[in-house]
């Protein structure tokens, strides 16, 4: 790898990496809101298969993105917080995307992915996962 790629990578890596981790979480977040909105009303689903992928994102950017070993409850409690705030615009965007403009459940939640990886993101490089903790 080049100089110039390497130091992109270091200068971006926790973005790199949040991305390449927030893509495992949403493709869990994604498979079991597939299988689980075929039984339960959409939003039912959205929230079960969201927690799944805030537990999986957390360990993943914990262990090996950010690499933190100190305040691990308070890191998850306020990474849970977070999270949960993008449950809240992920369900907001479903119910406006489903029902008030009627798309399909599956490209709903591919629009409002977007959105909500933005925000979690800044908050957690900022408030979660900040430097000055470690």
């Amino acid at each position: 790898m080049n100089q110039k790629v390497k130091d992109l990578y270091q200068k971006h890596r926790n973005f790199i990496l949040y991305a390449v981790f927030g893509t495992i979480s949403t493709g869990v977040d994604f498979c079991i809101f597939w299988i689980l909105k075929n039984f339960l009303p959409y939003q039912v689903a959205n929230a079960i298969s969201f927690h799944a992928g805030i537990l999986c994102s957390f360990l993943l950017n914990k262990n090996i993105n950010y690499k933190v070993e100190n305040r691990i409850l308070i890191r998850f409690l306020v990474f849970y917080l977070v999270q949960l705030l993008g449950l809240g615009v992920s369900s907001l965007t479903l119910n406006l995307l489903i029902e008030r403009l009627g798309f399909s459940a599956l490209l709903a939640k591919g629009c409002s992915v977007l959105t909500v990886a933005l925000i979690l993101f800044l908050l957690d490089n900022f408030i979660t996962f900040r430097k000055k903790d470690s």
